[in-house]
Formats: C-alpha cells, structure tokens, sequence
C-alpha cells in the first residue's frame, strides 16, 4: 500500500459520547481489532451540523412522498439543513483519501438501510435510509461502506475489510500515470479473489482488460473500477472458496507428494462440509507454494487480501 488505509467512522463508534443522549457506542472490533491496521476520520453529522449534545432525538418522516428528518417532539425540520452540511462536508472527505466508511446503524443521518420511517397515522416502517448516508453513498458509490451492526456477521465482516483494502490497490493502481500493463498485472494478481465472488464478473473484468488498447484510458478506467467494486461486493460463498481453493490446488499437484496432495484434498473437503474454516486449507496452501516456490500462487492477493493479525478467515 502506498498510503495508510483511512476510514471514515461515525463518531460514536469511537467512544465519542455525541450520541443525542451524551452517551456513545464505543465498538470493540472497530478499535481493537481494525483500529492498529488503519486511520479513523470521525465524523457526526448531527453535531457537526449544529445540533450539540446531549439534543432532542430526530426521526425520518415520509410527507408528500419525500423523507424528511424532523425532531420527534418540537417537530422541527432538519432536513435541508443536513442536506447542505451533507455535501459540504462530503467534499472535504472525498479529498481525505478514504478507502471505506463505517456507519452506525439505525440513525436518521448515518442508518445505511432499515432505517425506521414514520407516516401520518401508519405504523412505522424499516425501509428508510439515514440522510447522510443516503448522500455518502451517491457521492461516492465506489467507496466500501458498512453498518457496524451488520460487522458482528463474520461472512459480511470479512467482505467489507477485503474490499477496504482491494479499493485501496485500486486507487493506487489508477493514482498518477498507469499503463495497459499494470492494468493486466492488477488483474491478473486479483483472479482468485474474484473467482470467489463471481466467475462471470472476473471474464467481464478481463474482457475489458482486452480492450485496454482500443478503449478511451478515462472510459476504461471508469469501467473496470466500478465492475471490480460491485464485482467484490458480492460477498464469497463457501461453495465458491472451495472452487478457487480446488484451482489452486491444481498447480501444486505436480509438486507435492502422493500424501500431501491427500492432505490438501482432505482439508478441502473438509472446509466445503463446513468443519474447518477457509484459514485451514488456504493455511496450507500458502506452505506448499513457498516450499515449491510457484510465483504465479504466490502473486494471488487472495492468499492475504487483508492482514493476517485480524484473523477474519479464521470465522469464513
């Protein structure tokens, strides 16, 4: 990576007490676990906006077909207030670098889905999303962005930290001059992990890298980022590791032994029955390609997508 992985966080997932009632929610993963590999951006549309703290609570308002937020018992509306802090202060992040966002779940600013909507004389619904976030992800759809509430599902907390770090190696490829070349080598370093998300996707993906030499560089880059992004965003299945791992297999099995070539089929087969996790055989794939030497394994960035210390596979 050429720079520090920078995140943009809801405060009070930090421990911040900005919370409407001066409280926080300090979040154990999101500190102790990610927090050593990358740089938080903190930020709390509602106080930054003005509201202070501790303040009355707000709630999002379907009138006239448009959703406003409104406070819940003065009944005053924030919602073009928010609206014009949104893309001001979105345009300072979009300048910070990030490489994914953290937002909190349930807010009428920063709630990504399921939000809580009201209506005159219905009964509330979860089918709303909080304003700000509503603004982040038009602002900027390529950027990775998760609730923390949905970070307790090991399967989409894994997805969300691989594709932080895949965005990160997109930017980078793309920052300043890039060739046709490094286009292919990014691709070609990045098969495996989109095997696992999508075989599809990764022959659309390679496709375009084809044309490199016939499509305008601005049109190419725009296309091959946005396929790679929502091509991540679909999180790996189990039946989808087995086969990249079963791939990878195959260029090791003119390498390995009789019984190591077992081994490795039975700690496959093992992972696709559920028994083991995905660390288990990815663990001893990674040993047979440094004891082997295999350079084209080696050069995978699904063998470490994201640093080993989180142990995210270890849950997959």
């Amino acid at each position: 990576m050429s720079q520090t992985i920078r995140i943009g966080i809801s405060a009070c997932l930090l421990g911040q007490e900005v919370r409407f009632d001066g409280g926080h929610k300090r979040d154990h993963f999101l500190i102790k676990v990610l927090g050593p590999h990358v740089e938080y951006v903190p930020v709390c549309p509602e106080v930054e906006m003005g509201l202070g703290t501790p303040r009355e609570t707000l709630r999002l308002v379907r009138t006239s077909g448009a959703l406003r937020m409104i406070t819940t018992r003065t009944a005053i509306d924030h919602t073009d207030g928010m609206n014009r802090w949104s893309a001001k202060r979105l345009g300072e992040l979009d300048a910070e670098a990030l490489s994914g966002y953290v937002l909190k779940k349930d807010s009428p600013s920063c709630g990504m889905e399921r939000v809580k909507t009201y209506s005159d004389g219905g009964m509330p619904a979860r089918d709303g999303r909080g304003l700000f976030a509503s603004a982040l992800l038009e602002r900027l759809p390529l950027l990775p962005v998760e609730e923390e509430g949905r970070l307790s599902d090991p399967t989409l907390r894994e997805n969300f930290i691989e594709r932080i770090f895949a965005y990160r190696r997109l930017k980078d490829l793309f920052s300043g001059r890039w060739t046709a070349g490094a286009l292919v080598r990014f691709h070609t370093a990045h098969k495996m992990s989109l095997l696992a998300h999508s075989t599809t996707a990764y022959n659309e993906l390679g496709q375009l890298v084809a044309k490199a030499g016939t499509l305008g560089r601005a049109q190419l880059r725009s296309d091959y980022a946005s396929l790679f992004m929502s091509t991540l965003a679909v999180p790996a299945t189990r039946a989808r590791h087995t086969n990249v791992v079963q791939h990878m297999a195959g260029h090791l099995k003119k390498l390995v032994d009789a019984d190591s070539k077992a081994e490795l089929a039975g700690c496959i087969d093992e992972y696709r029955r559920g028994l083991v996790p995905l660390v288990v055989p990815l663990t001893l794939i990674r040993h047979y390609v440094r004891r082997h030497e295999v350079a084209y394994l080696r050069g995978q960035i699904y063998l470490e997508p994201h640093p080993r210390e989180l142990m995210l596979r270890n849950h997959v």
